[in-house]
């Protein structure tokens, strides 16, 4: 199951609130880490939904010129 962007962005958010809100050091670095691999992973997914766009309107500009050319 593929997830969005927002999905990982809500969880970086909700690990950043758990840093601020940490009284013990290490739980705090803790959090801190999950928001980062959780941003990590949104911009990930974000990258690849802008890819997966871009295929996509590379291949409809294709098919677009082979309509063209066969009519």
């Amino acid at each position: 199951m593929s997830q969005t962007y927002e999905f990982y962005s809500t969880r970086a958010e909700e690990a950043a609130a758990d840093a601020k809100a940490a009284e013990l050091a290490n739980v705090r670095d803790r959090a801190l880490r999950s928001e980062k691999t959780w941003r990590g992973l949104a911009e990930q997914a974000r990258s690849v939904a802008e890819q997966r766009r871009k295929l996509e309107r590379e291949k409809a500009a294709e098919r677009m010129a082979l309509d063209a050319a066969t009519s």
